[in-house]
């Protein structure tokens, strides 16, 4: 059932557009994660909903009801900010009550509802102390119970994780998301941090130039992109442009512009305009080793780049004239900086994407990451 409506919704600033005929409907309970490239219009869509920034057009609607008119104060929505705006001289339980003093609760209520907010985000030993005396995680947390002790019908999260470092903001989202699913509370989580996006949501709206370009799951997105700027955007991946050829008996061939070329499939798309090599799936082998018989793609190339990556090696090929990224386990052999080798892809890295002409644009092989 759908909780969160976006119908047409625009936004102006002067003559630019920043968000532009975007339409999104988010279910009761779940969470959708707003993902694109900075300037794309993903804070400026979730400012439009919670009333600080009034749009240009559209409508949006809360079960059901339009709240485009209604001042932020009455929209009954939690946001959490990139700095988590916390007033340096209230104490965290003042923090933390603030909105139901605005909303004039009473005192014993709204001490009751603070203190079971504290406790839910873990803090409940807290409340006496100062934003100035608490870590950055401990902040965020104190931002997360302020927005959720309102009982808001929409929580809004502004890249909440960005100030942390890499170690906390991985417990974090994972704790952001276990107290969503534990509340049912529907979400809308802006990030322009792909594996943020992949391991919080339940779906991922991908925007570019202040639209969506598509709307599916982290596993569709990453298996079936149906545009060849999500596969570049998400990163971990080939994104090779070409066109196809039919050369009569011998089928039909997809040639990238610098002549890389794969034979399609019965099954395979008509007119493929982005041939899309998943790097983790692809293999690699010595030059005289024999092809697997299921190989969708067997080609020679050389190895321009190695990186470390802890648990994997992220090697940088060129083969054909095109750059091709693949991923193998740290505890693979690795070949040499400049030495020879094959790449396969079997069945399950190899992804077709037929753009329609208003959404073809180049897509970098090794965009993202």
């Amino acid at each position: 059932m759908t909780h969160l409506s976006l119908v047409d919704l625009e936004a102006r600033y002067g003559e630019q557009r920043v968000v532009q005929a975007l339409n999104l409907d988010v279910g009761r309970g779940e969470l959708v994660s707003l993902l694109g490239p900075s300037g794309c219009g993903k804070t400026t869509t979730l400012r439009m909903i919670a009333g600080f920034v009034t749009p240009s057009g559209g409508t949006i609607r809360i079960a059901g009801r339009a709240i485009d008119l209604l001042p932020a104060h009455r929209r009954n929505i939690g946001y959490v900010f990139q700095n988590y705006a916390l007033f340096p001289h209230l104490s965290v339980a003042d923090n933390v009550g603030f909105g139901l003093k605005m909303r004039f609760v009473a005192p014993a209520e709204r001490q009751r509802r603070v203190a079971a907010a504290l406790d839910l985000v873990g803090l409940a030993d807290l409340g006496g102390r100062f934003p100035a005396q608490l870590s950055g995680g401990q902040q965020q947390r104190v931002a997360l119970a302020r927005a959720l002790v309102i009982e808001p019908d929409v929580l809004l999260l502004d890249e909440p994780l960005s100030n942390l470092d890499a170690a906390l903001r991985a417990e974090m989202r994972s704790e952001i998301r276990a107290l969503q699913r534990r509340l049912e509370i529907t979400t809308v989580f802006v990030t322009h941090d792909q594996s943020e996006a992949l391991a919080m949501s339940d779906r991922i709206a991908v925007m570019r130039a202040g639209r969506i370009e598509e709307v599916a799951t982290p596993q569709a997105l990453c298996d079936r992109p149906a545009r060849s700027f999500t596969a570049a955007f998400l990163g971990v991946r080939t994104v090779l442009a070409g066109a196809v050829a039919d050369e009569g008996a011998a089928g039909r061939v997809f040639r990238t512009a610098h002549g890389l070329s794969l034979r399609l499939a019965d099954h395979d798309p008509p007119s493929p305009t982005h041939l899309v090599l998943r790097a983790a799936r692809l293999a690699l082998a010595e030059p005289a080793d024999e092809s697997p018989g299921d190989a969708r793609l067997d080609a020679s190339a050389r190895v321009a780049g190695v990186t470390y990556a802890g648990d994997a090696y992220d090697i940088d090929l060129e083969s054909g004239g095109e750059r091709l990224r693949a991923i193998v386990p740290s505890n693979a052999p690795v070949p040499a900086i400049g030495s020879s080798c094959r790449v396969f892809a079997r069945e399950d890295a190899v992804t077709w994407i037929s753009d329609p002409p208003a959404a073809r644009a180049s897509a970098a092989p090794l965009q993202g990451g």
